[in-house]
């Protein structure tokens, strides 16, 4: 099992999620990649057996635009029938609508979202938040 765990982070919050879900997943003996999204293409994004995602809530609950809303873009074309985590923190509401909005758009691709929901986590992620991460890596690669 390979998984690739892509992800946006401005503060350092949805990177500490990304290695936390990576600490998971490895756990069930996957073959385990964390690549910020500038180093990756979707094309290789594609070709991992299951995808974790991570993009923080920006300016109006929206994905971080000039890097991963590109590069999410390129790769809904590919996600039909994947399994796909997706994760990021937020500080602009205790909500997180771009969470929801987020997986429903990947829904609507045709993934299967891990754990039914987006992961999503207000501010800087403390240890149960982390703990929530891990399980996230560790059901995305074992299901």
């Amino acid at each position: 099992m390979k998984v690739g765990i892509i992800y946006w982070s401005g503060t350092g919050n949805t990177e500490m999620m990304a290695n936390a879900i990576a600490e998971g997943a490895g756990r069930t003996g996957a073959e385990v990649d964390v690549i910020p999204v500038s180093r990756t293409t979707a094309e290789q994004a594609l070709s991992y057996d299951r995808l974790a995602l991570g993009c923080p809530a920006m300016g109006a609950e929206q994905l971080e635009e000039s890097e991963f809303e590109p590069f999410f873009a390129e790769l809904e074309k590919g996600l039909s029938g994947k399994k796909v985590a997706l994760f990021g923190s937020h500080e602009w509401s205790e909500e997180g609508q771009w969470m929801d909005e987020w997986t429903e758009r990947t829904l609507a691709d045709g993934a299967e979202i891990c754990q039914g929901a987006g992961l999503k986590i207000y501010s800087t992620p403390d240890e149960e938040g982390l703990n929530r991460c891990r399980e996230l890596g560790k059901a995305l690669a074992s299901e």
